[in-house]
C-alpha cells in the first residue's frame, strides 16, 4: 500500500526502523494542505498535521512510500491512530506530475499552544533534507520553535537510529 509521510516519517532511517518493509516511492505535493506542528501527542508535545484548507496556495510536501499490508497496524500504532490522528486517503502529485492515491495521517485533537520536542523536529528536518526538499520548504521548519524534551532517555532513543 501507499503512505504519504509528511512528518517524522521523512525519515527513512526513522521509518524503517518503525517498518522494515518501507520503500520509497517518490517525493509528491498535497495540495490545499498546509504543515502544521499542532497535533497533541500522547507525550505532551505538538506533532505535525497536514491541516486541509481549501487554499490553492498551500501545499504539503512529503514521501509516497510503500509498506507491506501487514505492517499498518504497527504504524496506526506508532501514529497514535485514534488518539490524535486519523487515516485518510489523499490525492498527491509526484515530481514526475503523476498522481497517486495514498493513505495518510490527519490530527484529529489539536492544540495549538504546544511546541515540538526537538528530536521529533529533527526527524522532520533530516527527511525534509535527505529528500531534498525546496530551501524555502526547510526554512518553514526551521523557523518551528521545539523544546527540549524532559524525559533526557526518550531524546537519546529517538536520536540513536542517525548513530
Amino acid at each position: 500500500m501507499y503512505y504519504f509521510a509528511y512528518g517524522s516519517n521523512l525519515s527513512i532511517k526513522r521509518l524503517q526502523h518503525r517498518l522494515p518493509s518501507a520503500s520509497v516511492v517518490c517525493v509528491a505535493r498535497l495540495s490545499e494542505h498546509r504543515l502544521l506542528f499542532h497535533k497533541k501527542s500522547q507525550d505532551g508535545s505538538a506533532k505535525c498535521d497536514a491541516m486541509y484548507t481549501g487554499d490553492a496556495d498551500d501545499v504539503v510536501i512529503g514521501v509516497v512510500y510503500e509498506i507491506e499490508l501487514l505492517e499498518k497496524p504497527q504504524l496506526d500504532a506508532f501514529e497514535e491512530r485514534g488518539y490524535g490522528y486519523e487515516v485518510k486517503m489523499v490525492k498527491v502529485h509526484a515530481s514526475q506530475g503523476t498522481q497517486i492515491e495514498a493513505m495518510t495521517y490527519y490530527a484529529i485533537d489539536i492544540d495549538s499552544t504546544l511546541s515540538p520536542y526537538h528530536w521529533y523536529k529533527e526527524h522532520v528536518m533530516r527527511g525534509a533534507r535527505e529528500h531534498h526538499f525546496p530551501k524555502v520548504y526547510l526554512q518553514g521548519i526551521e523557523r518551528v520553535p521545539s523544546l527540549p524534551d524532559p524525559n533526557h532517555e526518550r531524546h537519546a532513543h529517538e536520536m540513536h537510529i542517525y548513530g
